[in-house]
């Protein structure tokens, strides 16, 4: 019974569109969705919660806050009352001011460690409890008394640090936070401008913090607007370098993917951050961080929340529904497995058989079975491959005879060209009774001929062109009766590469035409040079005449009508065979200047000439 209901749903498939199978397909997929739309609703709850717990968290920075602005409005209390009220009222030069600041230091001594008064030079006026500096300190140049002249109007904390002005009988190493500011010193009838300095216990601030807890083993800190450190619950490892804490990174850069590190104080720090609650980072760095600022301070107290494993009911009840999800996850997996290699089997051996038609195959044969859609691409495909292979044949036919053509095209208009101006000269010997001279003119002629024919090849070697370019000069350095001369030279290890035939001789003469015709006897040179230049064959003409502007340069290679000698037509048809044989990479170049010269520069590959196949 079950073999005959497989073989039942088989012949169902075999005769199936693709559309049905699809359809099926996405049907069963459908599970997945129901798995999605679970864990939806279970992200939704845990969002949920981890509201609440935002929320608690930013319930209890809030305490923190109000709980540090009273502190600190406390101690600004105590600086006015000591400014303004005390030393402002008294003059130091006949009444104790130390007595009203001991009074003072009694009343706030759980959180003060020392108040000192300090003239503008750095002299101690009066301190309480009665201190002594140490031997070599010197008040004005500490940070806070610099501050203090520099800004009389505020007042400026410090960051925690060891007090080490004073002599310390207990052999104590006291951390606390200065509180400085301007104070109005009356001596006498002047009045001058001091520094009052208030030390306060590091412990009065820890004290606030110390029990606070937050939430998944939160906590908090406080630092100033340069990014110091106030408060931290691990403060002494941090100064040490003994711990490293990931959670002083938390800034307005880190919301950008940029770092910070509070202890340098590099790059937007905490202190920038406005008021507000940010979750930042991903992964096991994922972190809540809700930001508070102090009253006038310019302090900011920072909670950090670790997000990972937030709650561990969420974490248990999320195994519980991912481990639910994949069991039903891996059942559909493999029916669809089993359904797409029954409708992608028959796609791939048509891909298969595409691809080796790719390759080239003289006769590929398309993959033509599977469903009905399948079965009817194929076949189509077959067609198609069949009428590119035909229209394919007859283009490269169509191209070679057209290449042939342009290249025989080319070499036509070379040699007439040549042939005419040859023929003229021999003619105006002649005519002036000079045989001996036409003698030679007809010899180099046929050595010419003889290597400008090559047995019909298109492709000779570097020392054939170079002679060729040697009889034409020859011939014209005869017929212009020695106006100019001419040299030849030649890497060793340039004559037996491959060269196009026939490029240097209407380059040669496009310089007679454009520059020996206007030189006073013997003054003419035209140099032919052949070089290796970084894999490249350069063929050089280089001439002493009167050079072009760059307008002219370029009409040489626009397509000129031929109406009269160097009118570029021999420079254009170079270029052109050469950027036919080797591509747009390779051709002719010209460098010239007006009564400079010109130089004619023909650029190919440099390849070892073995016959016409070397190119």
């Amino acid at each position: 019974m079950l073999k005959k209901t497989f073989n039942r749903i088989y012949e169902l498939y075999h005769q199936s569109s693709i559309h049905y199978i699809v359809f099926i397909s996405f049907t069963l997929s459908a599970l997945v969705t129901i798995v999605m739309a679970a864990v939806t609703f279970y992200m939704r709850f845990s969002n949920q919660i981890d509201a609440s717990l935002n929320a608690q968290n930013r319930t209890v920075v809030e305490q923190a806050i109000r709980s540090l602005n009273t502190y600190l409005a406390n101690m600004i209390r105590l600086s006015d009352s000591v400014n303004f009220h005390t030393i402002k009222n008294m003059d130091v030069a006949s009444q104790d001011v130390g007595d009203q600041l001991q009074l003072l230091y009694d009343a706030n001594s759980n959180y003060v460690k020392n108040i000192a008064l300090f003239s503008s030079g750095g002299r101690i006026v009066a301190t309480a409890p009665p201190s002594v500096l140490k031997a070599g300190v010197d008040i004005k140049n500490e940070p806070w008394f610099i501050k203090a002249l520099e800004q009389t109007e505020n007042l400026h904390f410090s960051a925690p640090s060891v007090q080490n002005i004073y002599v310390d009988t207990e052999n104590q190493y006291n951390w606390v936070i200065s509180l400085s500011c301007a104070a109005e010193i009356t001596e006498g009838k002047s009045v001058m401008t001091g520094v009052l300095l208030i030390d306060l216990r590091y412990n009065g601030i820890s004290e606030l913090f110390n029990n606070i807890k937050l939430a998944n083993n939160g906590y908090i800190y406080l630092i100033d607007r340069e990014n110091n450190i106030i408060y931290h619950p691990k403060h002494q490892l941090l100064s040490s370098g003994l711990w490293e804490d990931a959670g002083l990174g938390a800034g307005p850069a880190d919301l950008e993917g940029g770092g910070y590190n509070a202890r340098s104080g590099s790059g937007a720090g905490p202190a920038g951050y406005r008021d507000g609650d940010y979750n930042i980072g991903t992964g096991g760095g994922a972190r809540s961080v809700i930001a508070r600022s102090a009253g006038y301070t310019g302090w900011s107290l920072i909670g950090v929340i670790p997000r990972q494993g937030l709650t561990m009911d969420g974490r248990q009840n999320f195994m519980f529904m991912l481990a639910v999800s994949l069991t039903y996850l891996s059942i559909i997996v493999f029916v669809n497995f089993i359904l797409a290699n029954k409708l992608t089997d028959p796609i791939k051996k048509l891909e298969l058989s595409v691809q080796q038609a790719e390759l080239g195959l003289a006769s590929p044969n398309i993959y033509s079975g599977g469903s009905h859609e399948i079965r009817q691409l194929g076949r189509s495909i077959q067609q198609m491959v069949d009428l590119m292979r035909k229209l394919t044949d007859e283009i490269v036919e169509e191209q070679t005879k057209k290449q042939k053509s342009e290249l025989n095209a080319l070499q036509a208009q070379i040699n007439p060209h040549f042939l005419y101006n040859t023929l003229d000269s021999l003619v105006w010997m002649i005519e002036k009774g000079n045989p001996e001279d036409a003698l030679k003119i007809v010899s180099a002629l046929a050595r010419f001929f003889r290597l400008s024919l090559s047995k019909g090849m298109n492709i000779i070697t570097v020392r054939d062109e170079l002679e060729h370019a040697r009889n034409y000069l020859m011939i014209q350095k005869m017929r212009y009766r020695n106006k100019f001369d001419y040299e030849i030279v030649a890497d060793e290890e340039t004559l037996g590469l491959s060269s196009i035939k026939l490029v240097l001789q209407p380059i040669v003469e496009n310089a007679i035409y454009h520059s020996m015709d206007y030189m006073l006897d013997g003054e003419g040179m035209i140099r032919v040079e052949a070089v290796i230049d970084g894999g490249d064959l350069r063929l050089r003409v280089e001439d002493n005449g009167l050079g072009m502007s760059s307008e002219a340069v370029e009409r040489m290679f626009t397509k000129n009508t031929p109406g009269s000698p160097g009118s570029g037509i021999g420079i254009r048809n170079v270029h052109d065979r050469i950027t036919l044989y080797f591509g747009d990479a390779y051709g002719v170049s010209i460098a010239s200047e007006p009564d400079e010269g010109t130089c004619v520069t023909l650029r190919m590959p440099a390849v070892k000439y073995v016959g016409e196949e070397s190119i």
